[in-house]
């Protein structure tokens, strides 16, 4: 399916998954060999092999996690939630393996600021020069695909399906989320109309770049 999307030319900025499909080495190589960015996660026990100058060297990422540095972290926010920044701590290793010309490879760490033994892996497929913040802003988008799937499932019954072909399946998800897209919209809209009200003089073109008398009166 993310082939068939990628196929029709659709944009895409970064392909995000679950552990489930991060342990999944053919859906990481397709990606790849398209120049696809990606943030997927993976288990602690995932394995993994470097080749170093002694050998073979097998581990995972709950043990390579144990070996960084207090310095190694670093507190970045993983996307606006309903309190504000979503901060993490945030680490990152290279994975030394071959890539396309003008990616790089990296193996992610999520750590729980107030739980510190809480810690979320992934593998990162990017483009040279990305920074930490970028794959950790990319890593935390998830929470906002999966609140987008909470929504339609509550609200639209995403999930009350018992089709038994692709077509069927199709049709049920294309509608729920044409749906979902114009619920958005429409809140999106009534949203902006409200605060439009609230501060009519930032309704006009002309006076947007003006204070509101209640800002200059706080």
């Amino acid at each position: 399916m993310i082939a068939a999307a990628l196929d029709t030319g659709i944009s895409c900025a970064w392909v995000l998954a679950d552990a489930l499909y991060g342990s999944d080495y053919k859906l990481r190589r397709m990606l790849e060999d398209r120049g696809q960015p990606y943030v997927l996660a993976v288990r602690s026990n995932q394995h993994l092999r470097f080749l170093t100058q002694e050998g073979l060297v097998q581990t995972d990422p709950a043990y390579l996690a144990g070996e960084l540095e207090a310095g190694d972290w670093h507190a970045l926010s993983a996307g606006e939630g309903a309190k504000g920044p979503r901060l993490y701590h945030w680490a990152r290793l290279p994975l030394n393996w071959t890539t396309q010309h003008g990616f790089e490879r990296w193996l992610l760490f999520r750590r729980n600021l107030r739980n510190p033994d809480e810690i979320a892996y992934y593998f990162a497929h990017a483009r040279e020069g990305a920074s930490l913040a970028e794959l950790a802003g990319a890593a935390g988008l998830r929470w906002t695909i999966e609140e987008c799937f909470l929504r339609a499932k509550d609200d639209l019954g995403l999930d009350h399906c018992e089709a038994r072909s692709w077509h069927g399946w199709h049709r049920h998800m294309t509608l729920v989320m044409a749906a979902a897209a114009f619920l958005t919209k429409l809140a999106a809209d009534q949203r902006r109309a409200a605060w439009i009200r609230a501060e009519p003089e930032l309704g006009d073109p002309s006076k947007r770049d003006k204070t509101s008398p209640k800002r200059r009166a706080a």
